[in-house]
């Protein structure tokens, strides 16, 4: 069981778009847990067993207690029934209250299937009545971060302060050297990644920051946490 899943598209979007906040989330005493889709291959420099040990390597430098891996098929992935049923089978046997899954609107097709996927699994995995494993369970919020396809960019809900866990989400990236080499011609993916952390850092007043965006109203029960 979990506080917090994180359904990620592909192995390296969860650490891209949210892994200073895991990071933060999880010395703050929650359990987090990170869900990937797929094995995000094929790709240019990486295979399904450099990506596989890419991706424990990441887990293990942000300190995940929990991560599993889907299945389904990178490049094609669809919110299909069959899909929406695992997805849903993993929300009743990890019950977690908060969701987190891709910004709804993104360049690629993963992405936005991604998020799709999740909405249509959350509202499953509190059917009664049904052929899903498991005991009725309905995760209270869901949340959306930002992947490195994000082009049009709202202004999010709320920004969390990362700076004091950038750097274990800059040494959990540096784990994916298929998907990141630092060869590539600059400015490579981690040093957009590094910038665009920087700038939302600088809109509230801190070195780092990750944008989140929700489709629901947040709910306060006090104001100890703003600032």
């Amino acid at each position: 069981m979990v506080d917090v899943l994180v359904v990620a598209p592909h192995p390296d979007d969860a650490e891209l778009g949210m892994g200073g906040t895991i990071r933060l989330m999880l010395d703050r005493g929650l359990a987090v847990g990170v869900l990937d889709l797929t094995d995000g291959e094929p790709t240019p420099l990486g295979s399904p067993e450099i990506r596989a040990r890419e991706t424990d390597a990441a887990t293990r430098a942000l300190g995940l207690p929990w991560r599993e891996n889907l299945g389904l098929p990178n490049r094609r992935l669809r919110a299909t029934l069959d899909a929406r049923a695992r997805l849903a089978a993993v929300f009743r046997r990890t019950r977690p209250r908060w969701l987190f899954a891709p910004h709804w609107i993104d360049a690629h097709p993963d992405h936005v299937a991604a998020t799709r996927l999740t909405e249509a699994a959350r509202f499953w995995s509190k059917l009664t009545k049904c052929d899903l494993p498991g005991e009725p369970w309905h995760p209270e919020r869901i949340y959306h971060y930002a992947c490195v396809h994000l082009r049009r960019v709202s202004r999010p809900a709320f920004v969390v302060d990362v700076s004091a866990t950038w750097e274990a989400k800059r040494r959990s990236l540096a784990c994916y050297a298929s998907q990141f080499p630092p060869s590539a011609p600059s400015p490579t993916v981690l040093e957009r990644v590094a910038a665009a952390d920087a700038w939302w850092g600088a809109t509230i007043g801190t070195s780092h920051g990750e944008p989140f965006w929700s489709r629901e109203p947040i709910a306060l029960r006090g104001f100890a946490d703003l600032f």
